[in-house]
């Protein structure tokens, strides 16, 4: 390489790290949109709402809930894909995002490329919660009962594709067992249909079923993470309840358009952070059960990467099509 070429590539580069750099000390300039893929009343919602007036006060600008429901959180996040990387927009992804890939042909967006890993913020098992009215109050009594009854029972989902519906379709498998599946529009409507006795039972994320079970409005089934709820100690896992392979936990994160500067992606995912650890928003979240984690941009994408394989795995292995 010649020294006037050299002099031109350092220049270039110095440029863009300044600019950076200035464009991080500008950030936020505005409002901060946070784009949710579900409606209001699920379990997206109920982990954004608390973090948000801390979000304000780490960034000193508004932060913003949108909701874009709908098509299994592709609508909002075909929005994030043409938004300016600037960091004013940014999406709460659900592990559906790491699903949507192997269900739809043809998604308007690339899910590896057009986006940049801010944060991983939560995990939370799902809760299979039944109205009192469905003839099974265990695990074994519920496959018991399916398999006497094939398409007997129904199981409500916060959508096609979502972690509510994959989680029990593989759950059919491995129990090898027939149910019908009901898709809503979020979570919020379909724990309202689980209330209303219009499905049997629901594979729901622990926080949005949790408040009816309190309330002795839901039967708690199990748990599908590996380990027992602390809010429900006494509720069984699917792993304990005879499927020692059956594990699914939700998980919630943060990405903003691909080209957003370093800095900016470094600015949030560190306001993300503060915000998340706070003692009172880290108990509120804990007590709808989820486990608060602060995980680096580059964890993140390491974590969506793994999930991006498991999915692709379980929706073939379960012959799961839209």
């Amino acid at each position: 390489m010649n020294t006037t070429r050299f002099i031109r590539r350092f220049a270039a580069v110095t440029a863009l790290l300044v600019g950076g750099a200035l464009h991080a000390q500008d950030f936020p300039s505005q409002p901060i949109k946070l784009l949710i893929p579900y409606p209001p009343g699920g379990s997206a919602d109920m982990l954004a709402r608390p973090l948000t007036a801390q979000l304000q006060k780490e960034l000193g600008q508004p932060v913003v809930l949108e909701y874009k429901a709908g098509a299994g959180g592709t609508i909002a996040t075909s929005q994030l894909a043409r938004s300016k990387p600037d960091g004013h927009t940014i999406l709460m992804v659900l592990a559906a995002h790491a699903i949507n890939p192997n269900l739809y042909p043809d998604l308007p967006y690339d899910t590896r490329k057009d986006f940049a890993p801010v944060s991983l913020v939560a995990t939370l098992p799902l809760l299979v919660a039944a109205p009192f009215a469905t003839p099974a109050n265990t695990i074994q009594e519920l496959v018991a009962y399916a398999k006497k009854n094939p398409d007997k029972l129904t199981f409500a989902s916060a959508g096609n594709g979502n972690t509510s519906h994959l989680a029990a379709e593989m759950f059919k498998a491995t129990a090898g067992i027939k149910m019908l599946h009901i898709p809503y529009k979020g979570s919020g409507p379909a724990v309202v249909a689980l209330l209303a006795g219009d499905v049997s039972l629901m594979f729901d994320s622990i926080s949005t079923s949790l408040p009816q079970v309190k309330a002795n409005k839901l039967k708690p089934l199990a748990v599908t993470g590996a380990n027992r709820s602390p809010l429900l100690p006494d509720v069984p896992t699917v792993k304990e309840s005879g499927f020692p392979d059956f594990v699914v936990n939700g998980w919630y994160g943060i990405l903003a358009p691909a080209g957003t500067p370093r800095p900016v992606i470094d600015k949030l995912n560190k306001a993300f952070a503060n915000a998340a650890r706070v003692p009172a928003t880290t108990q509120q979240l804990n007590g709808f059960g989820y486990d608060v984690v602060a995980s680096t941009p580059e964890e993140f994408g390491q974590h969506m990467e793994k999930e991006l394989g498991l999915w692709e795995k379980t929706i073939k292995d379960a012959g799961v099509k839209m």
